[in-house]
């Protein structure tokens, strides 16, 4: 299965019924620091839903949906799932809700909340998701431009170089299928 990914911030937005939907999808690693930020900004909001997926260092998906006090099930699984349909990894979304005065049941709810999920996908610019990785490789003296030449043809990054008696070991950064080429 080939995930995808996003490098930025993309929102969207469903209404129903006077109900107002903001959905924020963003990098992983800016969920907390977001919701933070959401919470700050939109004070008078009732809800914000919240899924995310994330690959953990084994391979594994750690994955939740957060309701937020809507009726469970009715909205962070749904968007949950549209994260899982589009094959979303490291991504979360954050949805902003502002109640329109009607109720929508949870079957509206779920069309609501997943509706605006896909919104914020829709205007996503979406990139195949590579893993990316460090390794340590090392090497004579003789043979160190060589290897410095594979690095830079594979698109790999040298973090860090240091000599030794015996040559040089390079901390090389980069997607895993082109480390495994080294």
């Amino acid at each position: 299965m080939a995930f995808k990914t996003i490098t930025r911030e993309y929102e969207g937005f469903l209404e129903d019924r006077k109900s107002r939907f903001l959905a924020h999808l963003v990098p992983v690693d800016l969920f907390d620091r977001r919701l933070e930020e959401l919470r700050k900004q939109h004070k008078k909001a009732n809800h914000i839903v919240t899924a995310h997926r994330r690959l953990q260092d084994d391979g594994r998906v750690a994955e939740s949906g957060k309701d937020d006090g809507e009726p469970a099930g009715t909205s962070g699984m749904p968007v949950l799932r549209v994260l899982q349909g589009a094959e979303l990894i490291n991504c979360a979304v954050l949805i902003v809700r502002y109640f329109g005065g009607t109720k929508l049941g949870g079957g509206g709810l779920a069309r609501a909340y997943s509706g605006a999920a896909q919104d914020a996908i829709g205007h996503a610019e979406l990139v195949i998701f590579r893993k990316i990785l460090r390794k340590q490789v090392s090497t004579g003296f003789a043979s160190g431009s060589e290897l410095e030449r594979q690095v830079e043809a594979l698109g790999l990054s040298v973090i860090a170089r240091d000599f030794t008696a015996d040559g040089v070991t390079l901390t090389v950064e980069g997607p895993e299928d082109a480390l495994a080429q080294l």
